[in-house]
């Protein structure tokens, strides 16, 4: 008698095949057998009318803090994440010398926007080196399984100090030595992976760029070699990837002997050099290189709204006069107030510079391409019902109608602003970037930019809006979408455990009711320690998930259970691949 089966739902197994209809059956926290009919359980999951997938394996996460204070890894936990890796883009808290945390938390407050109170208050640093704080993963209890990597900024700042805060400063051979020795013995005590940051976008808190910016040849060289030791091991990188930028990482990938995964965006600055970007994937992968290109499924965005960390009207001497007051007394105050809100919507006396900016832009601009995100949310808008489009044909300031609009729902309602991944007004080139066969789904920063995006709920929304939803041009084959957030990013860890549903796999799995899969916009929430907030997004149409055949998710609540572990990597072959990605 099995353990568990999930009886008479539609099966996507994550290898890509077909769907087909059939029985899933547990034991042992193991999948024990996928066909029709199969015998008798202990319990029962109807699942007729249901898409049966594996859990989704998210690898690009920011929980290196959360996981220790959050045991049902909310967001992601709400979207049937069963696994959620971390320590991407050369961030994170190990190694961390005593009484050199702060530079940490203010290199992840300016890179992932998770704010110094937050950190300070939830972390309680009780590791010094990267083994440590493996062992400190490991005696949390959480519903899902985690993994870390050893990320390139704080192993810089251990070993060079203050120096190593520093990009242009260069590590002497002793020092290069010393961080291959770290680096090693974390893939030996289990890190998942090295990760580094070349992307100028990422600067500390306090305006300096992230450590690993322009590190050269002789310290990538050092770092691989040590790779190559140990045997074990991702290299992820976020960079811009200009002239020669790919190459020199391959050339890192090649000398460890170890898979590279590098996150792929469209920038408006430089539209195409994502096509350069990936052609280099594939010809790496073409060459015998494990090579992996992290997409999204949906464009990189900022969520403008009256409580999140950013909105029209942030640096208006009007809003902050208002500053003073809580959310439900500004919102009653403008509201109330046609005069207060016609000041609000005009240039301040100073001009754009203090009121209507962001980054540096005049957000009159912006509001071409700022758009009211919905209910349901809409992640595609047409430049047609942009805020400016809109307000141009009711003849008003964008400014007026964004403010109106930020205004409903007691102020909660919010405008979506796609920054990248949408130069042309539409995904084509999201399309693009995940139908290639060496593409797997990677950009979500669950746990990230906390007050600015909830992109963790993108494995729902890949699945609503590519399989079911979009109507700006061609859909996508569901068992393609499981396949790139399921078996793909598994293997691409060298996870040879999970990902798909196969007798000997681990049982984390998602019951899905897909006709009524939706997402719910997205909301603040001020749960964080120290009462910080973070932009949250629940969803609907999530029956089941099972991590390791224990319900932690039922009806889109938690059941309390809490079987998720550290996941420890382990020697690999480093061209492993899946049959999927193979065949494709």
């Amino acid at each position: 008698m099995y353990d568990l089966a999930i009886r008479g739902g539609t099966v996507i197994d994550g290898t890509g095949a077909p769907p087909r209809r059939a029985d899933v059956a547990v034991d042992g926290g193991m999948i024990a057998a996928v066909a029709p009919k199969l015998g008798p359980a202990r319990r029962d999951v109807p699942a007729e009318g249901m898409l049966v997938a594996p859990g989704w394996v998210d690898i690009h996460t920011h929980y290196d803090g959360q996981a220790l204070w959050d045991p049902e890894m909310t967001p992601s936990s709400w979207h049937g994440v069963t696994t959620a890796v971390f320590g991407n883009c050369g961030v994170g808290f190990a190694p961390v010398r005593p009484g050199s945390e702060t530079y940490l938390i203010n290199l992840m407050e300016g890179v992932e926007d998770i704010p110094e109170a937050v950190l300070a208050e939830g972390l309680e640093f009780r590791w010094e080196s990267f083994p440590e704080y493996l062992d400190a993963l490991a005696a949390t209890a959480r519903t899902m399984d985690v993994g870390a990597q050893v990320p390139h900024g704080p192993l810089r700042f251990y070993v060079m100090g203050d120096r190593g805060a520093d990009h242009a400063a260069r590590p002497d051979a002793d020092e290069i030595e010393r961080m291959g020795g770290l680096l090693e013995e974390a893939l030996r005590a289990g890190a998942l992976g090295f990760t580094t940051s070349r992307t100028s976008k990422h600067r500390a808190a306090d305006g300096r760029m992230t450590p690993s910016l322009s590190a050269d040849e002789p310290e990538l060289a050092g770092l691989a070699r040590a790779m190559r030791r140990a045997g074990r091991g991702v290299i992820e990188v976020n960079s811009d990837f200009g002239p020669g930028e790919f190459a020199l990482m391959r050339q890192m990938a090649e000398a460890a002997g170890r898979p590279l995964s590098a996150l792929l965006v469209q920038v408006e600055g430089a539209p195409d050099r994502w096509e350069e970007t990936l052609a280099g994937v594939d010809r790496a992968a073409a060459d015998g290189l494990a090579c992996t290109a992290q997409v999204g499924s949906r464009a990189v965005g900022v969520l403008f709204g009256l409580q999140a960390s950013m909105h029209p009207f942030t640096g208006h001497p009007v809003w902050r006069s208002l500053e003073r007051l809580d959310h439900e007394e500004r919102v009653a105050r403008l509201r109330a107030d046609p005069e207060l809100r016609r000041r609000l919507a005009e240039p301040p006396p100073g001009g754009a510079e203090s009121g209507h900016m962001l980054g540096g832009r005049d957000m009159a601009e912006l509001m071409t391409r700022t758009w009211e995100l919905g209910d349901p949310p809409c992640y595609e808008p047409d430049p047609a019902d942009s805020i400016a489009a809109r307000a141009a044909a009711q003849g008003r300031h964008p400014f007026a109608l964004a403010l109106d609009l930020l205004l409903e729902d007691d102020g909660r309602n919010m405008l979506y602003y796609p920054v990248e991944s949408y130069v042309p007004g539409d995904l084509g080139v999201v399309r693009r970037m995940l139908t290639n066969p060496n593409s797997v789904c990677g950009v979500a920063d669950g746990g990230a930019h906390v007050g600015l995006i909830c992109d963790a709920s993108s494995p729902t929304g890949m699945l609503t809006h590519w399989g079911r939803d979009r109507t700006r041009g061609p859909r996508l084959p569901l068992e393609l979408l499981v396949h790139k957030q399921t078996l793909a990013t598994a293997r691409t860890y060298g996870l040879g455990d999970r990902g798909a549903l196969a007798p000997g796999l681990r049982a984390d799995v998602n019951v899905i009711d897909l006709e009524n899969l939706r997402l719910r916009p997205p909301r603040v929430a001020f749960d964080l320690p120290a009462g910080g907030k973070r932009i949250l997004q629940r969803a609907d149409g999530y029956r089941h998930t099972f991590v390791a055949g224990v319900e932690t998710m039922r009806g889109g609540e938690a059941t309390g259970a809490r079987p998720g572990r550290l996941l420890r990597g382990a020697r690999a072959a480093p061209a492993e691949r899946t049959e999927a990605r193979a065949a494709a």
